[in-house]
């Protein structure tokens, strides 16, 4: 998984389309004796592509398209899931946002500050912990950061299916929500904008965008609780 998208991460460079890093994306996972989640996944509207490009104001969920072509400032979310091996394994999620030549300052501390908040909670995780306690982690650093955090959309439980309990919010008190235990396999995923955390949907379904207009990032982790901590399966 994480070989994967360092190798998409890599095919990012202004000019090409979305659309295109979606293609790479499908050919990799096949190489790779694993098949897409996102693709299908969705009974009403079922998600059209394997990867999900979200660019500037895309918060998440982007639909990739031929038409969309990544520009010099621009910074893009690459979110991607898998099932391995294909038909009978299990299922892991990772997203990573990257910058496009030439990025403003401001878009890179929010990159930062992102990441640091996936990193930051990754080190504190422990059984035992709720996922409140959990979302205020994340919740607190991003805010001392001048930066919100996303509400509307939370992370998961994976491992069986794409999405399965508990939910993991990136906001919330001590003692609020479930009971982090050993054994759980979490996706957590910090989606951080510079202005408000209100989002938008788009006409497809599918894509979220910040309500405000303002830049968004999104890191994500497949992680499995252990004894005394939590180790990272997507790293």
């Amino acid at each position: 998984m994480a070989k994967i998208l360092a190798e998409i991460s890599r095919a990012v460079k202004v000019g090409v389309s979305t659309e295109y890093l979606n293609n790479l994306a499908e050919l990799l996972i096949k190489e790779a004796g694993a098949e897409p989640s996102f693709k299908g996944f969705g009974d009403f509207n079922p998600y059209p592509k394997s990867l999900c490009t979200s660019v500037n104001d895309g918060v998440v969920h982007c639909v990739p398209s031929e038409t969309q072509l990544l520009k010099s400032g621009d910074i893009v979310g690459l979110d991607l899931g898998i099932r391995y091996p294909a038909v009978s394994g299990l299922y892991t999620d990772k997203a990573i946002t990257i910058g496009i030549g030439k990025v403003s300052p401001e878009a890179k501390r929010l990159i930062k500050v992102a990441r640091n908040s996936l990193e930051l909670l990754i080190s504190k995780l422990k059984p035992g912990m709720t996922t409140g306690e959990a979302g205020l982690i994340i919740q607190s650093y991003v805010e001392s950061q001048g930066f919100s955090v996303v509400r509307e959309l939370i992370g998961h439980g994976v491992g069986y299916s794409v999405h399965e309990l508990p939910h993991l919010p990136n906001y919330g008190k001590k003692g609020e929500g479930d009971v982090i235990t050993e054994g759980m396999v979490l996706a957590f995923e910090p989606m951080i904008n510079i202005g408000s955390w209100q989002v938008k949907f788009g006409e497809n379904g599918w894509d979220v965008y910040t309500k405000d207009g303002s830049l968004s990032a999104h890191f994500e982790n497949t992680i499995l609780i252990t004894k005394k901590g939590c180790e990272v399966i997507t790293k």
